[in-house]
């Protein structure tokens, strides 16, 4: 995993890589969170689709739900960035599109459109 952090308008926002899965779970979410604050103090932060488990992008797993909810509980915010057009599921597309309309969790295609949302969140 490699966390790099960048300022964008005064804003700070850590960019955070791995080709590994690191985001499998609620302990991961939260490992991610402390483990991100601590190397680089930031509390925005962009994550690439691959680096977490595809279970993630299953609704009916609720593993998205539980995450993102302890990410908007920590008032964390969270892009993540990837290749979504592969899922067929109305409810996923539905959630992504509901998730983007907010100031919390973004799903973008790509890491530039990531940093400049997360940038500009309230």
């Amino acid at each position: 995993m490699k966390i790099t952090k960048i300022n964008n308008n005064g804003v700070e926002v850590a960019i955070v890589e791995s080709d590994d899965i690191i985001l499998r779970d609620v302990q991961s979410a939260l490992d991610l969170m402390a483990t991100v604050s601590y190397e680089v103090g930031c509390n925005r932060f962009i994550i690439n689709k691959e680096a977490i488990i595809e279970d993630f992008f299953k609704l009916s797993t609720c593993i998205a739900g539980e995450i993102l909810q302890k990410f908007s509980n920590y008032r964390v915010k969270l892009a993540i960035w990837g290749d979504f057009s592969v899922y067929t599921s109305k409810a996923l597309k539905d959630f992504i599109y509901e998730s983007n309309k907010g100031n919390n969790i973004y799903f973008i295609s790509t890491q530039e459109e990531g940093i400049d949302r997360l940038s500009n969140a309230k």
